[in-house]
């Protein structure tokens, strides 16, 4: 063989453990920087307005019907959500909750506010549900941590 041509490789062939393995990294820090991403949206973009009664908030959940009750509870579940994002063994439940709060959102949006704002729910959906399946081994980690709790109580 000469010094120009590269030995030839089939297209079958299986990539390297180097490549898994920094592929399987890159993909670890995408994902782990999407849940920082959205755990920041969540606590401060969305679940601060409403905790700190902020004009247009009051003024959408007055329009809801739903008054400070709703407000807070709302800002509540969504920084308790940002939070649990960032803890491994919540990572799931966490986009889960998130995700049907979303679901929530979306119907609002419809019914409520004439469908104006309806896309935002479902976009933020799409990243949830892929940070709940990527992290569902946490879940059986979660059940034990649970069970165990409970068996001292």
């Amino acid at each position: 063989m000469s010094e120009t041509t590269a030995p030839a490789t089939s297209a079958t062939s299986a990539p390297s453990a180097a490549a898994v393995t920094t592929r399987g990294r890159l993909a670890r820090i995408a994902l782990r920087t999407v849940q920082v991403l959205l755990a920041l949206f969540y606590g401060i973009a969305s679940a601060l307005p409403k905790l700190i009664a902020h004009p247009s908030a009051v003024e959408s959940f007055d329009k809801m019907g739903w008054g400070g009750v709703g407000m807070y509870t709302i800002g509540a579940l969504e920084l308790a959500g940002a939070i649990a994002l960032l803890v491994p063994v919540l990572q799931s439940v966490a986009a889960i909750a998130l995700s049907a709060l979303m679901v929530g959102a979306f119907v609002v949006q419809l019914t409520v506010f004439d469908g104006q704002y309806a896309a935002t729910p479902l976009i933020l959906i799409v990243p949830l549900v892929l940070i709940a399946w990527s992290r569902r081994g946490h879940n059986a980690d979660l059940l034990r941590l649970l069970q165990r709790t409970g068996r001292r109580a």
